[in-house]
């Protein structure tokens, strides 16, 4: 049995040839971040005949399931990712649209001082900057 198979076995999907292509797309190149779109544009280029609706219903299966994660980058369309539990935060080229992936120890700990400075606890987060390139 392949590792897709198993892992939408695990998360509790059925086995289908299109979560399985998908999968193995968001799988591929795993700190990239595809849209909807761009998965269904690899399954044609593959010369698969999955449809944009079934793309967008297994992208949201998978974000139900704990599979992926779906973020809303500045422009509003979502891009998914494999969530592999890591915490990491993002950095968004406003001239390209590139998706940086990035961790840092000072600002994890200054987000929690910050919390509870204020009487909370943290939680969760997420944190994007928007950048673009030194001129």
């Amino acid at each position: 049995m392949t590792s897709e198979n198993q892992e939408l076995r695990k998360a509790g999907l059925k086995v289908t040839l299109p979560r399985v292509k998908i999968l193995q797309i968001l799988e591929s190149d795993g700190s990239h971040h595809y849209s909807a779109e761009e998965v269904y544009k690899t399954l044609l280029e593959q010369g698969e005949d999955v449809g944009l609706a079934t793309v967008y219903r297994v992208l949201t299966q998978f974000e139900s399931a704990g599979l992926v994660t779906r973020h809303n980058f500045d422009g509003g369309h979502s891009v998914f990712e494999i969530d592999r539990g890591e915490h990491h935060d993002h950095m968004v080229c406003t001239e390209t649209g590139k998706v940086i992936e990035f961790h840092n120890d000072e600002i994890e700990a200054l987000q929690e001082k910050i919390a509870a400075e204020h009487g909370y606890e943290l939680t969760d987060h997420n944190l994007v900057l928007y950048v673009k390139p030194k001129k």
